[in-house]
């Protein structure tokens, strides 16, 4: 396997990036799998526009990549980012976050958009 050398700069950047609680959560639920921004606004009880905001600097970063669905728009993990190695080392060291998903699919809101 090919190691990237990630310059101090950049690292840090990620740290602050990930150093926010609700991204760093989202990253971890969204290592699990792709999620819509509905799905973040009942998960995180945040305003839609405070989600998106969050999502847009992860996805500037590169961090996660969107596709749209008809009228959603659902995020996932861009495996293909430079930086993927470095913070997939991190998420693997965080709890799991699916009793979130799966509180979700109980309460009926996990496919009320998909």
């Amino acid at each position: 396997m090919k190691t990237t050398t990630i310059e101090i700069e950049e690292v840090a950047v990620i740290l602050k990036l990930l150093g926010d609680k609700t991204r760093l959560t989202m990253m971890k639920i969204l290592d699990g799998g792709a999620c819509c921004v509905c799905e973040f606004v009942e998960i995180f009880q945040m305003t839609q526009p405070a989600i998106s905001q969050h999502l847009r600097r992860l996805k500037d970063m590169g961090l996660v990549q969107e596709e749209k669905k008809g009228q959603w728009v659902f995020y996932s993990i861009n495996e293909n980012n430079v930086y993927y190695p470095f913070v997939t080392q991190i998420l693997n060291q965080l709890p799991s976050q699916k009793d979130k998903l799966k509180d979700l699919e109980k309460q009926g809101k996990r496919i009320s958009c998909c």
